[in-house]
């Protein structure tokens, strides 16, 4: 039978063949076996939206991350030439036999964004350049190109003499001069850093005999030889006799040209030389050791010349309309948008156009409550997530593989809607998209569903199911089971024993608030995204706690001050998602003291020491000195990680893996997943009581499939923040903080964690929740809910109240949504 083409060329006339082009519809996966992945194989539709579920640790990020993404990301970097590539990481293969079907990947996961001081919001999307190039237009007086805005552009003169060539005509300029923003009182920074010089030096102790205590600084290091061969001052002589023009020297000396043993260096003061060295990163960017190092000698206090704005006074003299570029960043978004939008000058339509449809995209997708200058490395998770996304949301570019890890982490139902309209937006222009994601709004609007499991770690790694939504539904996997599940109000709330009293509350968006917080039950405290509830939780409340005359930090032992009948035994203990400070040689072992009873049971069960079993101390591999990995520095290219050879990874020397404990070496029992080292340490030869409880409450924070050893820097910030509680819940704390337990966490786990908050409650604690999840709210005892908006459009108490009078109300935003979910 003929079909007709449809386009003119008469009756009868056929479709064309489709173009062998055409056939690429798929993305094909044949036998991947990244990490957990058990050999598993799959199609995925382009220019669809795929949704990959399954509990944590079923090998979701294992396929899209580790897999899809990795080899896509490897083989572009392939494309580029050798002296590109020195520059670039060196990605190896994924553990897969055939991907066919590629396209660039784009990941936009939760890594925090900004390694450097001088990294905003402003800075790492395209509306602080917008800006700077209108006010470079507009701005009067005016001073200056763009750069004259930046903070992160130093005014440059120079002198000297430069020829320039016009045809026969030659002109001398004898002066360059460039100018830019940057505040020359804190170099762009915001903050002057002041020194505790006691910190710095030991007064009573001479160079060489080790004054300088800044981290590699010995007298036998590099900088040692430096500064005791400088000849600038005596370095035998102890530095509280050195004159002022020599503690000067040590301390403030420019850049200075000399020679120390037969070598030409540059000399330079120890606070500019830590200046450049260390604070000119994100502190919680520097390794462990010099971080603990600049938190207790450098004092960080606001710029007086600039006020915090980063910008020089020329460039906060420039104003349009009366706003200066620095109040332009200092603005709410949605309010520099409103702004953005009143102005009417035809030369400059264009930019103005793409300046507000950045601007738009920030207020559309939930994140109109920042700031421009908001320093990037304060964002959470899911804001950076979304930071992210505002800069493909106005490309060009089609047929992408957009990646997306849990893009509703931290967002309200109210905004989960709108970050599904623009998933689909990415996916309607051509790309395809795929999103690990346990939020059942956010698998309903799936074109295609690829379930993971059926279980974790070795009980995982298989396709559960392949299909659409409504397959899922009927297909009986752990997720289709409980896709639909909906958690009841609560029948009966149970008393509370005390309250919190907070008052006057004013941190970040906060309007004077006056809530009390009830004790001795489970507390949500929720709201949209910047409605306040962090400021209210993990600002104000911990004020409550800190002893008389302490500052803001200072503790949380002892009972809280403020609020009548606020009777509370012990301690806050507030627990979030933040990295765990520690080296990469940290895992879940040694965080949690787990290895303690573990080693010395081996110890005990061989007759030897018990440090033989630590691969940080005696029984450490000799060639990479337990990290089981060795690390090569290419100076200018990106470091390698091999495998050492001589332990193959196992991390201890190859004596101490002759002791055994129950037939298990100890490689093999940090191998080892929770549920697999709760059986071991539970009975038999290797039964280890202290082992075995910390094991039950990894398990009971849902962690039972991570590894003992996996690496801390390899957890997502839902387990980061699971971990910590598991080594919480043994404390003798009286108040819990949590923040958005259920990152992370699949449908058939949250109920898991609601009884597991309802154990700590029935123990005598008050546990205080930051929370979306309506399953969560709908069992707690007492909500507390903020906004109505974001930022300065928030910061209220909208309702405080049982979950069963929220819903009966419906007057909130919260209250609408947690009506539709329990069916109310």
């Amino acid at each position: 039978m003929t079909m007709a083409t449809g386009t003119g060329t008469g009756a009868g006339a056929q479709s064309p063949a489709p173009h062998v082009a055409d056939r690429h519809e798929l993305i094909r996966v044949q036998g991947a076996r990244e990490n957990n992945l058990a050999d598993i194989s799959i199609e995925i539709p382009k220019r669809r939206l795929t949704v990959f579920t399954g509990v944590s640790g079923s090998g979701k990020s294992s396929l899209v991350f580790a897999t899809i993404a990795a080899e896509s990301q490897r083989m572009i970097n392939e494309t580029y030439s050798a002296f590109v590539q020195g520059f670039m990481p060196t990605l190896a293969r994924p553990e897969v036999d055939v991907l066919d079907g590629l396209t660039t990947a784009i990941i936009v996961d939760q890594q925090r964004m900004g390694g450097d001081a001088r990294s905003t919001v402003g800075t790492v999307t395209d509306a602080g350049v917008l800006l700077r190039i209108l006010f470079s237009r507009l701005g009067r007086p005016h001073i200056g190109p763009p750069g004259a805005y930046s903070f992160n552009v130093p005014s440059v003169r120079a002198s000297g003499a430069i020829t320039v060539e016009r045809g026969a005509a030659k002109a001398v300029r004898k002066t360059f001069t460039r100018t830019g923003g940057m505040c020359p009182r804190c170099e762009g920074r915001g903050a002057v850093s002041d020194f505790d010089l006691t910190r710095l030096y030991d007064d009573s102790k001479s160079i060489n005999e080790g004054a300088l205590l800044v981290p590699g600084y010995s007298v036998d290091g590099w900088y040692g030889r430096i500064f005791g061969g400088c000849g600038f001052f005596d370095p035998d002589r102890p530095i509280r006799r050195f004159t002022k023009r020599e503690l000067h020297d040590l301390l403030h000396k420019e850049p200075t040209k000399i020679r120390v043993d037969n070598v030409n260096l540059t000399y330079e003061g120890l606070i500019p030389k830590i200046q450049k060295s260390f604070l000119a990163k994100d502190v919680d960017a520097l390794q462990p050791h010099i971080r603990a190092f600049v938190e207790r000698a450098v004092i960080f206090t606001t710029c007086p010349d600039c006020g915090g704005s980063r910008l020089s006074e020329a460039a906060r003299s420039s104003r349009i309309d009366g706003i200066s570029i620095a109040d332009a960043c200092a603005m709410q978004i949605s309010d520099l948008a409103g702004w953005v939008g009143e102005l009417a000058e035809p030369s400059v339509a264009p930019l103005l156009a793409a300046l507000h449809h950045t601007l738009d995209s920030f207020v559309e997708i939930g994140l109109g409550y920042l700031a421009l200058d908001r320093p990037s490395g304060t964002l959470s998770g899911g804001e950076a997530q979304r930071v992210k996304m505002i800069r493909h949301l106005g490309s060009s570019l089609t047929d992408v593989t957009y990646v997306f890890d849990e893009p509703t982490i931290g967002l309200h139902p109210h905004d989960i809607a709108r970050m599904n309209d623009l998933l689909l937006r990415l996916r309607d222009k051509g790309n395809t998209v795929l999103v690990v994601e346990h939020k059942p709004e956010t698998i309903a609007i799936a074109d295609h569903v690829v379930d993971l499991g059926p279980g974790a770690g070795a009980a995982g790694g298989t396709v559960c199911f392949e299909g659409t939504v409504a397959g899922l539904r009927a297909s009986g996997t752990l997720t289709g089971r409980h896709l639909d599940d909906r958690a009841a109000l609560r029948e009966t709330v149970r008393t509370s024993t005390g309250r919190l009293a907070i008052r006057g509350a004013t941190a970040n968006n906060l309007r004077d608030v006056d809530v009390d917080i009830p004790l001795g039950v489970l507390v949500v405290v929720t709201g949209v995204a910047g409605s306040g509830k962090s400021s209210l939780v993990h600002r104000s409340l911990p004020a409550l706690f800190e002893p008389p005359g302490a500052g803001a930090g200072a503790g949380s032992a002892g009972s809280p001050r403020g609020g009548d009948g606020a009777a509370v035994v012990g301690a806050l203990v507030s627990i979030d998602q933040t990295a765990i400070r520690g080296s990469r040689r940290s895992n879940p072992a040694t965080y949690t003291g787990l290895l303690d009873p573990i080693r010395k049971a081996f110890a005990k069960a061989n007759g030897v020491k018990p440090a033989l079993f630590s691969a940080n101390s005696e029984g450490a591999c000799p060639t990479c000195n337990g990290a089981g990995v060795i690390y090569t520095d290419l100076a200018l290219m990106a470091g390698v990680a091999t495998t050492c050879e001589q332990c193959e990874g196992k991390r201890f020397e190859a004596s101490v893996l002759d002791h055994h404990l129950g037939g298990r070496d100890i490689s093999e029992v940090l191998a080892m997943s929770v549920t697999e080292a709760a059986e071991f340490f539970g009975a038999g030869d290797a039964r280890t009581p202290a082992a075995h409880a910390i094991l039950g409450r990894l398990a009971d924070v849902g962690l039972g499939y991570l590894g003992l050893g996996q690496p801390l820097t390899t957890l997502s910030g839902g387990e980061r923040q699971r971990l910590k509680l598991a080594t919480h819940l043994a404390a003798k704390g009286g108040v819990y903080v949590l923040d958005e337990p259920t990152a992370g966490l699949h449908l058939a786990d949250v109920e898991h964690l609601l009884a597991l908050l309802d154990r700590l409650v029935d123990a005598g604690k008050s546990v205080i929740v930051v929370e979306h999840h309506q399953a969560v709210m709908a069992h707690a005892d007492w909500i507390i809910d903020l906004g109505p908006g974001a930022g300065h459009d928030g910061g209220r108490i909208v309702f405080e109240g049982t979950p069963a009078d929220l819903v009966a109300a419906r007057s909130t935003r919260t209250g609408q949504h947690l009506a539709a979910y329990v069916g109310a």
